[in-house]
């Protein structure tokens, strides 16, 4: 995709996303969990499943958080939807020009802004979450806050982490659960234990209105993915 091309997929994209999330509500769990790291100055690591981003880029506008994007083709549309709505991108994966992106990540903590990615971005498997996604909490010592979307009525695309379009006049629910803290000292051990339960608490809540939702998978098929992960 081209610079020009891109720039107008984006500008388009950004105004669909802006004219289908108007006619949605939310509803907001756990904001304190938070807003008190803001009310101190503190910068936050929010971490979501990547289907949830359309609802998060909506209601989150124009704070300023630091997105990280995929180097990826598409990658780049989202990073221009994106930045129409008021989020800076950092480019890069814990994957695919991890270090890059990591860097970009700490430049952008240090001075002062919270920072968001998707711990099973870009490419999957979905709910699944990348112990190295916690590097920049590590080493900022910043508080994880996990955020799970989910939506009374929505269509899943057919892709490999279902991504989710709520549907007009539906509710999105927006859930903000407890801060982690990853240690300077943490070992690897201690980092994917902390992955695995802030895994298994989106998952649990992610599941309880999506599998109301056509083209949803249920909880069992995600767990199942990730016990053939574990063995791979």
């Amino acid at each position: 995709m081209s610079w020009l091309k891109s720039k107008v997929a984006g500008l388009v994209g950004a105004g669909l996303v802006r004219s289908l999330l108007t006619l949605t509500r939310v509803e907001r769990v756990g904001v304190e969990n938070y807003q008190k790291f803001r009310s101190s100055g503190t910068p936050i690591l929010f971490v979501f499943w990547h289907r949830g981003l359309l609802p998060l880029i909506h209601y989150h506008r124009q704070e300023g958080i630091v997105v990280l994007t995929s180097e990826h083709r598409d990658g780049e549309y989202v990073t221009q939807i994106i930045r129409h709505h008021g989020f800076p991108a950092v480019r890069g994966s814990f994957t695919r020009g991890g270090t890059k992106g990591l860097r970009g990540l700490i430049r952008a903590a240090q001075s002062g802004r919270d920072v968001a990615l998707t711990p099973d971005g870009p490419t999957g498997p979905m709910g699944v979450f990348k112990p190295g996604s916690l590097l920049i909490a590590q080493i900022e010592n910043l508080p994880v806050v996990p955020i799970s979307v989910t939506a009374s009525s929505g269509w899943h695309l057919k892709s490999w982490d279902e991504f989710l379009i709520p549907k007009p006049f539906s509710t999105v629910r927006l859930r903000y659960h407890s801060p982690r803290f990853v240690g300077k000292h943490a070992t690897r051990g201690e980092l994917e234990l902390i992955a695995q339960d802030i895994e298994e608490e989106l998952n649990a809540s992610t599941t309880v209105l999506n599998d109301q939702i056509p083209g949803s998978s249920s909880q069992t098929q995600v767990q199942h993915r990730h016990q053939l992960l574990k063995h791979i």
